[in-house]
């Protein structure tokens, strides 16, 4: 079982020592990963499905984890998720192409469709149309990735005679880690081959979902989840015996002290 931390870049750890010092003590303790949550904007005043309250710092995902790239060395880095329907492709393969690039060929690159409508009315996208942009952007996200000459022609994007160097470092670009429950999320992860993430699920929602995926053709996939609650042996145990192969511990947000105890207390069960 791989173990590694969710929320760096955000709440307390927007403080760049903060971050650093967690990124460089996760990758110590033997954390396989750090991840990033995104929201580019949060609905004020706070309303459903929102998670989190409007004056909540979040960091960019890109940008704090080059920051954690260049205080580590080896610690993979993780968006748990990226909302790709709300980005420009050519922009979002430039962007997570220049993190892999620089960090070595780290980066995770967990997507998903999005679910805060108010975020998206915000950016102007068209709510409705956020897994069709999905799809077609993971295309062209592969497309500048792998092509020797990108070109690409559909629905939402066309383009041809163009480069982006430098290319990802990792070789067939970036693993693609597909985060929901949905069938539409759950298709994409088996079409993408790479993996799929859970947030927030609990042993028996988790292990409803894999029965879904598997149907689909997803065995194979490297399959990652954050539970609901902390970590702990048992939990580790419960959810490797369902086929979970990284959990993603939560980490306190609010509080150094607190957060820097609950990364101790996870490092302990860290496979020797």
């Amino acid at each position: 079982m791989k173990i590694g931390l969710f929320g760096i870049g955000s709440g307390v750890s927007t403080n760049p020592e903060v971050a650093a010092r967690l990124a460089r003590d996760a990758e110590s303790a033997g954390f396989d990963s750090v991840w990033t949550g995104e929201h580019v904007v949060l609905p004020d005043p706070r309303m459903p499905p929102s998670p989190a309250e409007p004056s909540h710092p979040m960091l960019h995902p890109s940008t704090v984890l080059s920051y954690v790239a260049a205080v580590t060395e080896s610690l993979l880095l993780g968006t748990g998720i990226t909302l790709i329907a709300q980005r420009n492709p050519l922009v979002l393969a430039k962007e997570m192409g220049s993190l892999d690039y620089l960090s070595n060929g780290r980066l995770i690159f967990g997507i998903g469709a999005g679910y805060l409508f108010q975020e998206f009315d915000a950016l102007g996208i068209n709510f409705s149309e956020r897994g069709a942009r999905t799809d077609e952007f993971l295309e062209i996200l592969k497309v500048m990735w792998l092509q020797e000459n990108p070109s690409f022609e559909g629905k939402f994007y066309q383009f041809r005679d163009i480069q982006a160097q430098p290319r990802p470092k990792q070789q067939g670009g970036p693993p693609i880690v597909v985060g929901g429950t949905s069938d539409a999320a759950l298709r994409r992860a088996v079409r993408h081959k790479a993996g799929w993430y859970g947030f927030a699920l609990g042993v028996e929602q988790t292990k409803s979902v894999l029965h879904g995926l598997y149907d689909l053709g997803g065995e194979g996939l490297e399959i990652s989840v954050t539970p609901p609650g902390r970590l702990d042996r048992q939990v580790v145990e419960d959810y490797q015996s369902i086929g979970v192969h990284r959990l993603i511990g939560l980490t306190p947000q609010n509080a150094e002290d607190s957060l820097f105890r609950a990364v101790d207390v996870m490092s302990r069960l860290i496979p020797a």
